[in-house]
């Protein structure tokens, strides 16, 4: 390893903890501290005595909104964060159903999105159906199967939406 990289390592490691000082102190700043004075008055917080707006400071230190948007090393969504969440899903394919087509994507009733990710379309017939029920169940592996009324059997598939 070189001497300048040597240097700079310890400066590239440091980095990333700098920001997460700045953030967190960014979060306990006030909302005066936090806003521009434009926002903070059309938010209508001038109005709010010196003390409705610590308390109001206070409350949002403690009821901070957490949002984690979780990710698999290839940077897929991951929607179920554990194997014990994962159950089976009844519902209806929305719209019109011409069986498996090797990687399309299949909408649920529910909202759910699935999308076909193996070719084993080939030994699976189906009849066409407009809204056709479905199932969707987890498989080995963390793979999930999907069984559509009117198949003689059931394809993988991945959650997309």
């Amino acid at each position: 390893m070189s001497i300048r990289l040597r240097r700079l390592l310890p400066l590239m490691l440091m980095l990333p903890l700098c920001c997460l000082a700045a953030h967190a102190q960014d979060a306990d700043a006030g909302l005066q501290q936090r806003m521009s004075p434009a926002e903070f008055k059309a938010a209508g917080l001038d109005k709010l005595s010196t003390q409705e707006l610590r308390n109001l400071d206070d409350w949002l230190r403690t009821h901070r909104k957490v949002t984690t948007k979780m990710v698999d090393s290839s940077g897929e969504p991951v929607f179920y964060a554990s194997k014990a969440k994962r159950s089976k899903i009844n519902a209806h394919i929305k719209g019109h159903f011409s069986g498996w087509n090797g990687a399309n994507e299949y909408t649920l009733d529910n909202g759910q999105a699935w999308q076909q990710i193996h070719s084993d379309s080939d030994t699976v017939s189906c009849m066409t159906a407009d809204n056709p029920a479905a199932k969707v169940k987890p498989s080995v592996m963390g793979t999930w199967l999907m069984y559509v009324s009117g198949c003689n059997g059931d394809v993988h598939v991945k959650r997309v939406r």
